[in-house]
């Protein structure tokens, strides 16, 4: 057998990558050193990964929280190019957005997950919660399908010089991936992008709708709370 098809456990390591990918709140900022511990102790990832994963987590627990918070707002929530919102790569401000959001949670709800009102399916940090919760061929499997999006983003944020690539180099590994260079393309003027189109007086038709605000994850079981990661 190989190891495509009988992959180690990573559910700990998928919960880690998914926090670290979320707003750094006081929270997140006060765990930092649990969710390292959870990725040494799992060792789903090779130590190249983890080197890269430790630089990202000394470099959010040694810099000021407001320079923290301000940086991953100006690079997930500024461009298209770096969104964490899966759709934006795939399917823009078309109307399949819709029909696929639909299905994406739909799919967390046949494995007993649900989202809370306001929570976007295609948020990474979400898709990485649910994907923890699977099997790890089926956890392998789903990851693969997202590849392609998953070296967008490594490329775009290996160009801005962001040690957050090292996620999804993370992630790419988990999915049995390597990285491959991709054409990044340049996000429109940002006047341009936030731009609010009359007819829906206010209501944003592209990128997100309130960048400055935090991405809380709250996907729960219909039961019983998802637990956290632990160390």
């Amino acid at each position: 057998m190989t190891l495509f098809n009988n992959p180690p456990s990573a559910s700990k390591s998928l919960r880690v990558l998914a926090r670290l990918l979320s707003y750094p709140d006081a929270e997140l900022r006060g765990n930092l050193a649990a969710l390292r511990g959870a990725l040494h102790e799992e060792r789903a990832l090779s130590q190249q990964r983890l080197t890269e994963l430790d630089a990202l987590i000394d470099a959010l627990g040694r810099a000021a929280p407001l320079e923290v918070e301000a940086d991953y707002v100006q690079l997930f929530d500024r461009g298209r190019s770096t969104s964490l919102y899966l759709f934006e790569h795939v399917h823009g401000d078309s109307r399949d957005r819709g029909p696929a959001m639909i299905d994406l949670a739909q799919t967390y709800e046949k494995a007993g997950l649900f989202l809370t009102q306001g929570e976007l399916p295609d948020f990474l940090p979400v898709v990485l919660e649910f994907t923890s919760t699977q099997p790890p061929r089926e956890a392998r499997a789903f990851l693969a399908e997202m590849a392609h999006i998953f070296n967008a983003l490594f490329a775009a944020l290996q160009q801005r010089e962001s040690a957050y690539a090292g996620v999804l180099g993370a992630l790419l590994e988990l999915a049995g991936e390597k990285a491959q260079p991709v054409q990044v393309v340049a996000d429109e003027p940002i006047d341009a992008v936030w731009e609010e189109p009359v007819v829906f007086d206010g209501c944003s038709s592209k990128g997100q709708a309130r960048p400055n605000q935090p991405q809380p994850i709250h996907i729960v079981r219909k039961d019983s709370p998802v637990k956290g990661v632990r160390a």
